[in-house]
């Protein structure tokens, strides 16, 4: 299996769909599903029948797995961006493609 290019708590870029446009950031990676959960984008509303542990009911409101391949990295300045990795001062490490800049800290 290739390595992760997108990770947990990365700023990604909504390339198509119906949220094409949005940003927002990496909430969890599913890699055997080939998915990416990002926080506010592809919201599902799920309707809730009235129980003991939520009296009230009503709708919730989750975010939905989303295609890896959808979504982009974005660099600093919130532009989005391709990945690749190198290996700089003996690590191998995350690198945006159009800028040259390390993505891994």
């Amino acid at each position: 299996m290739a390595a992760a290019k997108i990770k947990k708590g990365d700023n990604v870029f909504v390339r198509s769909g119906k949220d094409k446009g949005r940003i927002g950031t990496v909430l969890q990676v599913l890699p055997k599903d080939g998915k990416v959960i990002v926080q506010g984008v592809n919201v599902a509303a799920r309707h809730r029948k009235p129980s003991q542990a939520n009296p009230q009911g009503g709708i919730d409101r989750i975010e939905a797995p989303l295609a890896i391949s959808k979504v982009a990295v974005t660099t600093k300045d919130g532009k989005p961006t391709r990945v690749k990795f190198e290996e700089r001062d003996g690590k191998k490490v995350r690198v945006a493609v159009k800028s040259g800049e390390t993505i891994d800290g």
